[in-house]
């Protein structure tokens, strides 16, 4: 994933511009970026974050940058903002995308006379230059920023920054979120609308679906108007998203409240306490606890000194050793009891058997799992939620290869993601099986999509239901 930030201010920009990029830490944490535009032009730097935060590795830099206009992201793949020269002047650019279709995009591109790519570390193309490419091929800036968004099979949003201001676009189907703040003398555009609160913005507007506006010091202007159709990704809420943030009018926490609440409401057993994961599953919990009058308790602690965040490493091998190394029992609280925890989802399945043997040997009597979303079937072909290459990696895509002798069709998956048919009981208990739960139990779509409280025509559910 990944989050940007930009600021167009009568006055430096530039601390406005470091915190809220910061705010945006919880995205990934690979890349680091910034670019600033003042009196000597173009200034940016770009750093690794894997090994300390964005706020250490650009202190310096900081202290250095001056500007009244500035754009910056949070990556966890290529490295960015871009500088680009081109027919439309000088410009940098800032993106949060995925591309499916890289491959005809770059044969199209070579055909029209684009002379090459600097390939990123592993043998990609940088997205960022290739939506640069793209935008490029118009003679308008405008139109080719439209280009780019048509282009693309997947989703993609934009920040593009001239010396005339920052367009920010929206991907065409509102996939993910933009969103513009206003203080005086200064307007700023966001990923999370969080971000620029502590700044002194207030909320000035979120774009729609594939709108382009342009943000100067001055004013927030729209040049082309949003499209009617609108796919934002629920999983923004269920887990991705910082729990202060709100998406289409929804608040975070107050979704993930809703989803505990639901979840209770459907369910019989009767635990001692009831806990969440730290941290995107505490707010389902609260919601659980509050409505099935069972006590919410912390069990175990994130030691969040030195892991303030829950992304790990690509390396499985490291994953599962880190997954229990940054959780603290609190034996008092786990010793001969029976526990409901809930996370947000279960993908491959791996952390969460861990945290359940962790709870085990703790002393737990018993472990119920209440994952806050359906189970996952389908990989997401329009955000970059995962790193992984195959559907298979998915427990729920291996249980039922298994279940079905590898005779998977579309037909079958949609029978396994009925929560009332007798595939998806049996699928479940494959997984409560081999995870060694003491029961399993997924939260329904039509109640959490219910918890989002928006138009369901709005919220894009394929990852649970393969519906585009």
């Amino acid at each position: 994933m990944g989050g940007f930030f930009g600021v167009a201010s009568k006055q430096d920009c530039v601390f406005d511009l470091f915190f809220g990029i910061d705010y945006h830490s919880h995205l990934g944490t690979r890349r680091g970026g910034m670019a600033v535009y003042g009196e000597d032009g173009f200034n940016r730097a770009i750093h690794n974050i894997e090994n300390a935060p964005f706020r250490t590795k650009f202190d310096k830099d900081v202290q250095e940058m001056s500007g009244h206009m500035g754009i910056g992201c949070i990556s966890d793949y290529e490295p960015q903002p871009l500088i680009v020269r081109s027919h439309h002047g000088t410009y940098a650019l800032t993106t949060v995308s995925k591309i499916n279709n890289t491959d005809e995009l770059t044969k199209m591109l070579f055909k029209n006379g684009h002379s090459h790519f600097l390939e990123m570390s592993g043998g990609d193309i940088n997205a960022t230059e290739l939506i640069a490419a793209l935008i490029n091929q118009k003679e308008n800036l405008i139109e080719g920023i439209q280009f780019a968004l048509d282009s693309i099979d997947g989703s993609v949003s934009i920040l593009l920054m001239n010396q005339a201001g920052i367009y920010a676009a929206r991907d065409k189907y509102g996939r993910t979120p933009v969103v513009i703040g206003k203080k005086e003398d200064a307007y700023c555009i966001t990923f999370e609308n969080f971000a620029y609160k502590n700044l002194g913005y207030r909320d000035y507007k979120e774009l729609g679906p594939g709108e382009i506006a342009v943000v100067t010091d001055k004013n927030c202007i729209t040049l082309v108007n949003p499209n009617k159709e609108m796919k934002i990704c629920t999983f923004l809420w269920v887990y991705y998203g910082y729990p202060s943030s709100s998406y289409e009018g929804t608040s975070v926490e107050q979704m993930r409240y809703n989803c505990g609440k639901a979840m209770a409401k459907r369910d019989n057993v009767k635990p001692d306490i009831v806990a969440g994961v730290p941290d995107s599953g505490i707010a389902h919990a609260i919601g659980y606890a509050n409505e099935s009058g069972i006590p919410f308790s912390r069990p175990f602690i994130k030691y969040t000194p030195t892991w303030p965040r829950s992304f790990m490493p690509t390396i499985q091998s490291k994953r599962n050793l880190i997954a229990k190394m940054k959780l603290l029992a609190v034996d008092e609280l786990i010793r001969d009891k029976s526990l409901l925890l809930i996370d947000d989802s279960i993908v491959r399945g791996t952390q969460l058997r861990e945290t359940t043997e962790f709870l085990y040997e703790s002393g737990a009597k018993e472990v119920h799992i209440r994952p806050a979303c359906p189970p996952l079937l389908y990989g997401c072909k329009y955000l970059n939620f995962s790193r992984s290459s195959s559907e298979m990696d998915l427990i729920t895509r291996r249980v039922i290869d298994r279940l079905e002798n590898g005779n998977v069709t579309d037909e079958v998956l949609q029978e396994y993601a009925d929560p009332e048919s007798e595939k998806y009981e049996t699928m479940v208990e494959e997984i409560r099986k081999e995870l060694n739960f003491t029961s399993l139990r997924f939260n329904r779509l039509d109640d959490m999509l219910e918890s989002v409280g928006i138009d369901k025509c709005k919220l894009c559910t394929y990852c649970w239901d393969g519906k585009e």
